[in-house]
C-alpha cells in the first residue's frame, strides 16, 4: 500500500511536470511557426495570398503550390483591415484570435484553440497559428501513458518481490513464535529455529540467555528452598525434644537444662527466620534503594543496643571517629549489613570481649573495620563464607550460613563491598565495608569520650 501511494504520488508530480514543460514546447513550436510564416511573407515581392501547411502561394506568374506539413498546426493570415488573405487546412474561417500580438485562448465552435499572434504593420499582416488544446490533452495523455505503462510494470514487479522479501524474511520470525508459543511454563532449552538472518539471530540468542537466567534463577530458588528447610528442621527437631524431655523431666536440675537448650534451639531458629526474610527482601529489593547521608557511628550504635544483653551489655567499641561521618547509603540496607556482621563477630569472639568498630581512609576509598578476636576464618575458606548456608570449619551453635552472605549481597546493592581478611593465627577477623571516598563526609569531631567510656555508654 505504501509504495502504491508513493508511486502514485509520483506519477502525478510526473504528470504536473511533464504538462507544464509541453505545454511550453508547444507554444515555443507556436511562436516559431508564426515567425517562419512571417518570414515566407516578408520574402514575397508581391502581396501575399498564401501561407504554409496547405496554403496556397502565388508569386507574380508563380502557379499555386501545395505545402503538406506533418505539424497539425492551424495557420491563418489576415491583412490589417481584417481581410483573410489565406489560411491552412486545419485552420477554421473564423478568426483564431483578436489579441493583436502574443499567446490566447479561443474556444470557436466548440474547439478551444491555443493561439500565437504576430502582427507586421509595415506589411500590413497579421499571422496567427493556433494548435486545438484538445489535440495536446491527447499528447499529455499519450505522454503520461507512456510513462506509466512501464512504470506499472515496474510497480507490480517491484511489489511481487517486496513481498518474496517480506515473506522470506519474516519466516524466521513466524518459526520463533511457533517454537515460543508451542513450549509448555517448564521447557526452558535453549530455542533452535535453524538458519535466520543476522537481524533475528540477537532475538533469539537474547531469548536463549533469558532462559538461561531464568533457570539459574529458578535453581537458586530450589537451593535455597532445599537449605533453609534442612536448616530449620534441625531446630525444630532439637526445640521439640527438649520440651519433651522438661516435661518428663523427674527433677528441676534437668528441667532447666532441657528448657536451656529449648531455648537455645528457638534463638537459632528465630534468627534464622529473620535472616531468611532479610534475604528475601534484599533479593526483591531494587538494584539500589533510595541513598541519603547517614551517621555511621549512630547507626552502629543503635545496634549495639539491639544486641546487648544480660550476658553482654558491652558487645561492641565504636571509634570515636565513626560518630559524625556522614555516609551516603540506604538506611536500611547499611543496618542489615553491619547487624549480621557484628552478631557473627560476636558468636565467634571468644568470651565477652566486645568486638571494635573503626574507622580508616584508603586513597580514594573509606573503610569502616569491624575487628574480633575469634578463630578467623581458614584461607582456603574466605572465598566461600559469603554463599548462603555455608559454615565452614569453625561454625558457630546458633549459625545458620547466612550472615555474611546477607551482609554481602546489602552491601553491593547499596554500592559498597565486603572484604575479610584474617588479622592473623588465633587472632580474629577483621571485616571491611568499603565505601567509596566521595560517599563519605567526615566530620571533625573531637574525642569526647575514650573507649572505655564508650564501653560504658553502650553498656
Amino acid at each position: 500500500m505504501a509504495t502504491s501511494i508513493v508511486w502514485l504520488s509520483g506519477m502525478a508530480w510526473i504528470y504536473s511536470g511533464s504538462r507544464k514543460e509541453l505545454e511550453r514546447v508547444l507554444d515555443a513550436r507556436l511562436e516559431e511557426a508564426t515567425i517562419m510564416v512571417g518570414s515566407l511573407i516578408s520574402s514575397a515581392d508581391v502581396k501575399v495570398t498564401t501561407g504554409v501547411s496547405g496554403i496556397r502561394v502565388a508569386k507574380q506568374s508563380t502557379p499555386v503550390q501545395t505545402i503538406e506539413s506533418k505539424f497539425k498546426l492551424a495557420c491563418q493570415v489576415w491583412s490589417i483591415d481584417g481581410q483573410l488573405v489565406g489560411k491552412s487546412s486545419e485552420a477554421p474561417v473564423t478568426q483564431l484570435t483578436h489579441v493583436t500580438s502574443g499567446y490566447s485562448d479561443q474556444t470557436i465552435d466548440d474547439t478551444r484553440w491555443r493561439v500565437y499572434a504576430r502582427e507586421d504593420r509595415a506589411r500590413g499582416f497579421r499571422v496567427l497559428v493556433g494548435d486545438s488544446i484538445a489535440h495536446r490533452e491527447r499528447l499529455v495523455r499519450e505522454l503520461i501513458w507512456g510513462l506509466a505503462g512501464p512504470g506499472l510494470v515496474v510497480l507490480f514487479v517491484l511489489s511481487g518481490l517486496i513481498w518474496l522479501a517480506i515473506r522470506r524474511g519474516l519466516a524466521p520470525l513466524r518459526r520463533l513464535s511457533d517454537a515460543v508459543g508451542g513450549r509448555n511454563a517448564d521447557d526452558l532449552s535453549p530455542l533452535d529455529i535453524g538458519r535466520s538472518p543476522a537481524e533475528v539471530r540477537p532475538v533469539v540468542d537474547g531469548l536463549n540467555d533469558l532462559f538461561q537466567k531464568v533457570v539459574a534463577a529458578r535453581e537458586h530458588e530450589r537451593s535455597v528452598t532445599a537449605y533453609a528447610a534442612h536448616e530449620l528442621r534441625t531446630p525444630l527437631a532439637g526445640l521439640r525434644t527438649q520440651v519433651q524431655i522438661a516435661l518428663a523431666a523427674p527433677d528441676t536440675a534437668t528441667r532447666e537444662a532441657a528448657l536451656k537448650k529449648a531455648m537455645t534451639a528457638a534463638d537459632r531458629t528465630t534468627r534464622m527466620a529473620k535472616q531468611l526474610l532479610a534475604l528475601a527482601q534484599l533479593d526483591a529489593a531494587e538494584a539500589q534503594a533510595p541513598q541519603e547521608w547517614i551517621d555511621a557511628g549512630a547507626r552502629l550504635k543503635a545496634i549495639c543496643d539491639e544486641l546487648k544483653s544480660q550476658n553482654n551489655p558491652a558487645p561492641a567499641v565504636i571509634d570515636d571517629a565513626l560518630f559524625g561521618c556522614k555516609i551516603m547509603a540506604n538506611p536500611d540496607a547499611f543496618h542489615v549489613a553491619a547487624r549480621n556482621l557484628m552478631e557473627n563477630a560476636i558468636q565467634h569472639t571468644s568470651g565477652t570481649a566486645p568486638v571494635l568498630w573503626a574507622l580508616s581512609n584508603a586513597g580514594d576509598e573509606t573503610v569502616i573495620t569491624l575487628d574480633d578476636n575469634g578463630p578467623g576464618i581458614p584461607p582456603e575458606e574466605l572465598d566461600k563464607v559469603t554463599q548462603r548456608f555455608f559454615r565452614g570449619r569453625h561454625k558457630s551453635s546458633v549459625g545458620s550460613g547466612l550472615g555474611l552472605s546477607i551482609a554481602e549481597t546489602a552491601l553491593l546493592k547499596d554500592g559498597m563491598s565486603l572484604r575479610l581478611l584474617n588479622r592473623g593465627a588465633g587472632n580474629g577477623l577483621q571485616a571491611q565495608i568499603v565505601i567509596a571516598a566521595k560517599r563519605v563526609l567526615s566530620a571533625t569531631r573531637p574525642k569526647m569520650q575514650s573507649r572505655n567510656a564508650e564501653i560504658a555508654t553502650i553498656g
